[in-house]
């Protein structure tokens, strides 16, 4: 959702209990950062902005990219955050030094749209692009390490999955695309291994539940796709009424997830027949 102001959604009561005001340009990522009571915002004016969790003042402001920034992604455990932006670029940048810029990595040639660190190898990364391609960087070295190519457009958002099977992890990506598809990536060849279809609109966000054994796709069509994680096949599809879908919530520790919508957000619990 493009917001001017983040705000505080209460999910026991279903409302907006606080908001507070950043900057007169759209926000069009927020991300917390617990062990610091941080939460850190991107803009269309090119700037990061760290507020106090509890008194919300401001911490820091960095003009970070020339253009708007797209996506922000905390390291879970060094000091660094990961920030992508239309100028085509991803940048580290080390808020134990001051919000130095560490590295800048280059290759894309369109608007990157998502980063996404790797849970199973936190010095692995990958981005989405509207250059139709996933690209996966290490973040000690500002050159890709593999290009995915596959998508017939644009490509809005990538996560990964960690899928166990006979006691063994296996890593997947995940990418959804302007081509109106969801496509999955095996992480030890960089091959396609399925092709998920079902939107009949741009797939504008994917994200795998923390507890269940799906994953979930949106759209600019309206509907949100439920897949099985083991199978990749679709498990239901559903339309709240609420337009076009942008963003997708999943509450740790419990089955609810959030949709936002371009008329609303819809809050859910998913119910797992296992």
């Amino acid at each position: 959702l493009i917001l001017n102001d983040p705000v505080w959604f209460n999910f026991a009561i279903q409302e907006v209990v606080e908001s507070f005001k950043t900057t007169d340009s759209p926000v069009r990522t927020a991300k917390f950062v617990p062990r610091k009571q941080w939460i850190v915002t991107g803009t269309d004016d090119g700037k990061i902005r760290v507020y106090d969790q509890d008194s919300r003042e401001l911490v820091k402001e960095v003009q970070a990219h020339e253009d708007f920034i797209r996506s922000l992604c905390p390291h879970p455990t060094l000091p660094i955050l990961l920030s992508a932006g239309d100028d085509k670029v991803v940048k580290i940048w080390d808020w134990d030094k001051d919000w130095e810029c560490a590295r800048v990595f280059r290759g894309h040639s369109h608007y990157v749209m998502q980063a996404a660190l790797n849970p199973l190898d936190h010095q692995s990364f990958a981005t989405a692009s509207l250059d139709n391609a996933v690209k996966i960087w290490d973040i000690g070295s500002p050159v890709s390490v593999g290009s995915l190519d596959g998508h017939a457009k644009g490509v809005n958002c990538v996560t990964y999955l960690a899928s166990s099977s006979a006691g063994e992890k296996k890593l997947y990506l995940l990418s959804g695309s302007d081509d109106f598809t969801v496509k999955v990536w095996d992480c030890d060849t960089n091959c396609c291994v399925r092709t998920l279809e079902g939107h009949t609109n741009n797939v504008s966000a994917v994200a795998v539940h923390p507890e269940l054994p799906i994953f979930v796709s949106v759209s600019e069509d309206g509907t949100v796709i439920i897949w099985d994680a083991t199978t990749f096949k679709p498990i239901e599809t559903v339309n709240y009424g609420l337009d076009r879908v942008w963003a997708i919530g999943c509450r740790g520790g419990s089955n609810q997830m959030a949709f936002g919508c371009d008329k609303g957000t819809a809050m859910v619990n998913v119910i797992s027949s296992s």
